[in-house]
């Protein structure tokens, strides 16, 4: 009997030196890694004083008015692939990282959205960003966006709001979410653990299913995934409420905007959504796009009819054609772009 134990004793003994030997070896390996990704992967703009902390913002092109760049919950400036880049064919393009993101140092300040558009503020400023702005908002950064437009009105001339997130939108899909009880992603701490350990870094294909697309994972591992990026993150979500409620019943006069909504439903039953579950989820979004027209006098609806959330990604071209567009409403000797399309 006690050799029996011994054996089992030595058994697990091994077992848990091999598995601190491989996660010791991760995380030296991930330092390393870490420390050469910040020499071989430079910020393309700089780092701008935000209020405490620095914002890395990457400036394109000339003219006015200046197209600003919000990405998305978890997208950083890297998200908006080339189109920063055609759309400095013709104007002045900003695209940035919040604060966490990419190249960004963390803010010491909550994630709300009124902290994270009075500190942008604040670096466009010091970055000596004029206004006026047109504001490009994807997702979460929609949101942002239009915030940005209530708080600055007079500095903004446009908004394009590509399958933004509507204010409405968790109050309606609460209970269907709390029924379905879908598979989320890991808490900022797992994710932290895992990023530390060179999970990530070593099995890129198996980590990121699901959470980045493919031609993105090799940035998403060198320059994105860090802790200050999976905190920030998880602020941002915790307490979108508080923008919601900011914009709730919100109305911007005249100001031109432009809803651009995905045409292609999303699959959420790979994350354990029914199909049912899905299509009311899908369609609380719908009405949420359409809801936001209300927010202008002046305001359009565009449909993505070959997207789905990725609109940036699968049809960059439209949303570069609305931009356009838009400009040339803005400032008419200076373009000659058609009309914009409901349907694309």
């Amino acid at each position: 009997m006690k050799q029996r134990r011994r054996t089992w004793t030595r058994i697990v003994f091994f077992v848990i030196s091999c598995l601190l030997l491989v996660f010791i070896s991760g995380f030296v390996y991930e330092w390393i890694a870490s420390k050469q990704d910040k020499l071989q992967y430079p910020p393309p703009g700089e780092l701008v004083d935000a209020g405490g902390y620095r914002l890395h913002i990457r400036k394109l092109g000339s003219g006015s008015p200046t197209i600003l760049l919000e990405s998305g919950s978890g997208e950083s400036s890297l998200s908006w692939r080339d189109i920063p880049k055609k759309l400095s064919s013709f104007a002045t393009v900003v695209s940035y990282d919040r604060a966490g993101y990419a190249w960004s140092e963390e803010a010491a300040t909550p994630r709300t959205g009124e902290n994270i558009v009075r500190e942008l503020h604040v670096a466009l400023k010091n970055a000596d960003i004029q206004a006026p702005y047109i504001l490009v908002g994807h997702s979460l950064g929609g949101m942002y966006s239009r915030l940005y437009a209530q708080t600055y009105r007079d500095e903004i001339v446009g908004l394009v709001l590509v399958d933004a997130r509507p204010e409405n939108d968790a109050r309606r899909t609460q209970e269907i979410y709390a029924k379905e009880r879908p598979k989320v992603n890991p808490s900022p701490l797992i994710s932290i653990l895992l990023e530390r350990v060179g999970a990530f870094r070593l099995f890129p294909n198996f980590m990121l299913t699901g959470r980045v697309e493919d031609q993105d994972r090799k940035s998403f591992v060198n320059i994105v995934a860090s802790p200050k990026y999976f905190r920030s993150v998880a602020e941002e979500g915790d307490l979108a409420s508080t923008t919601e409620n900011a914009i709730r019943g919100q109305h911007l006069g005249n100001l031109p905007v432009r809803v651009i909504a995905r045409g292609v439903q999303q699959n959420l039953t790979q994350f354990g959504i029914s199909k049912r579950g899905n299509d009311q989820i899908e369609q609380s979004w719908q009405i949420g796009q359409r809801e936001m027209l209300k927010i202008s006098t002046n305001s359009k609806f565009i449909v993505a009819k070959k997207s789905e959330h990725m609109i940036i990604h699968d049809q960059p071209e439209l949303v570069i054609q609305v931009i356009r567009e838009l400009i040339s409403k803005i400032n008419p000797p200076r373009s000659t772009a058609a009309k914009t399309n409901t349907d694309h």
